[in-house]
């Protein structure tokens, strides 16, 4: 039986397999790039490739307020808090205070009003804020576990109160990469005072591969520590070096086998040369409108340090960067330096407010008017609220309030959420979350679904275990979306 020849492919034939072939991984990078096709970011863990369901939001921002701010003094009116005042708690539980003084009900120190077209009822705390209250989502039964600051802190950023897993930011980077080749796709701003409890554990990759780690970056100064040299070398001379130290780290890889330190540090230093190109740019705020600048109040001493933040949080959005993540409020100690009104709510949370309420308004109005705040999700968060009893010994009406994990107020913006609601509610006094309660399992779970990721699809093997953001809980909060 005869069999055909296989044909051999003539020099017409190589060069155009050579080029549909170079094209077809040109294009392939481009849809991936571009969010048109996602493969998996680390093969074979498990991941099931992003999006997983059309959605509405593809980047975040979120602010944390170190310390726990008042959901009574906020977003959670309690007018009975009013008839109340003076008065000591009536239950059957005792309660279990962080500093276990439990004082008598204290009414809200600031008047509450209902604001915008929606009717949202926030507090004369947050004046700015209030003007554009029709942007807000407000979820007043949030609920943790425990009052502690650091371990609360950890599971509002990561979902678990100890260390070492990753946070939310850190599994956006991995599940959904990055938008530019020329930052990092997630980007931490502290407060310029100092960093929050806990310090870069609140933006660690954890188990997660090194690279997801979240990149700090200040909004006044030198945004990054030692991006560039300490002294201007030639051109020459430092391709030299980079090309050398490049080859060294391919060897060290080849012999001692795969590392994701070194791997990291490898990516690290390549994003960092492209970044010695962009980052000078996006960090020149000056590049900004004086109009854009009084917006966010940039050039007022109380709102000018976390209104740079906020200016240059929406500069690295428009260039790519997936999760950007601002702290008010940094370590603890005296004189605090966060929303921790333990002592003196009126001197504590009159300060905090006063330095982030103008700059916040200013970022929503910003977003809004660029056409971004659609597809941006902003998010306001604390580890805990504060209790409506003061802190102090019994029959005493103190200045202060404790820590409450037991129910308080987080708020949302933009990215696909119903605007201008509330969800869920606190009992008559705002102690405790009593109606449509919300873990931050469920919190987590309702932020993915918005960046069309299913948080159970979501997951990386470690240990013997397929881990995920939410652990084996969480549930979306379908009641909140657009």
């Amino acid at each position: 039986m005869l069999t055909e020849k296989p044909s051999i492919p003539g020099r017409r034939d190589v060069l155009s397999f050579a080029a549909s072939g170079i094209g077809a991984v040109a294009l392939s990078e481009l849809l991936v790039r571009d969010g048109a096709v996602r493969a998996n970011v680390v093969p074979g863990q498990g991941t099931v490739p992003w999006p997983h369901h059309d959605a509405p939001a593809k980047r975040v921002i979120h602010i944390v307020a170190c310390g726990g701010f008042s959901q009574v003094d906020s977003f959670d009116y309690k007018p009975e808090l009013e008839s109340l005042h003076g008065k000591s708690l009536v239950s059957d539980e005792r309660p279990d205070v962080f500093f276990g003084k439990v004082g008598l009900l204290r009414k809200s120190d600031w008047r509450f009003r209902q604001r915008g077209q929606s009717g949202l009822w926030v507090s004369e705390l947050f004046p700015h804020l209030a003007r554009v209250a029709d942007e807000l989502t407000v979820v007043r039964s949030m609920f943790g576990e425990t009052s502690n600051h650091t371990p609360a802190t950890f599971q509002q950023n990561s979902g678990f109160r100890l260390n070492g897993f990753p946070t939310a930011g850190a599994w956006l980077s991995y599940g959904m990469g990055c938008d530019t080749d020329d930052l990092p796709a997630y980007v931490v701003i502290p407060d310029q005072r100092g960093v929050p409890a806990g310090g870069s554990i609140n933006w660690t990759n954890g188990f997660l591969p090194a690279q997801f780690q979240g990149v700090t970056m200040s909004s006044s100064g030198v945004p990054i520590q030692d991006l560039f040299p300490a002294r201007e070398v030639a051109a020459g001379t430092e391709t030299a070096s980079r090309n050398l130290l490049a080859e060294l780290n391919r060897r060290h890889l080849a012999e001692r086998g795969r590392s994701d330190v070194l791997a990291a540090r490898i990516r690290s230093y390549q994003l960092s040369e492209r970044m010695q190109a962009e980052l000078p740019q996006v960090a020149d705020l000056t590049r900004e409108s004086p109009a854009t600048h009084r917006m966010y109040g940039t050039s007022v001493e109380h709102t000018q340090a976390f209104g740079r933040s906020c200016l240059l949080a929406r500069r690295l959005l428009e260039k790519g960067v997936r999760f950007v993540q601002m702290f008010s409020g940094g370590a603890f100690g005296s004189p605090r330096i966060n929303w921790d009104g333990h002592e003196n709510m009126i001197q504590n949370h009159g300060r905090e407010a006063l330095r982030v309420d103008k700059p916040i308004a200013g970022l929503l109005r910003d977003l809004r008017q660029r056409g971004m705040l659609d597809d941006t999700l902003v998010m306001f968060t604390s580890e805990f609220g504060r209790t409506p009893f003061t802190q102090s010994a019994a029959n005493v009406v103190g200045p202060g309030r404790d820590h409450n994990e037991k129910g308080f107020s987080v708020w949302l913006a933009g990215g696909g959420m119903k605007s201008g609601i509330t969800y869920g509610a606190t009992d008559d006094i705002g102690w405790q979350a009593v109606e449509n309660r919300v873990h931050w399992h469920d919190f987590h779970a309702t932020v993915l679904h918005q960046l069309g990721v299913n948080h159970e699809q979501l997951t990386f093997y470690h240990n013997g275990i397929e881990r995920r953001l939410t652990n084996v809980h969480g549930k979306v909060i379908h009641d909140i979306l657009a």
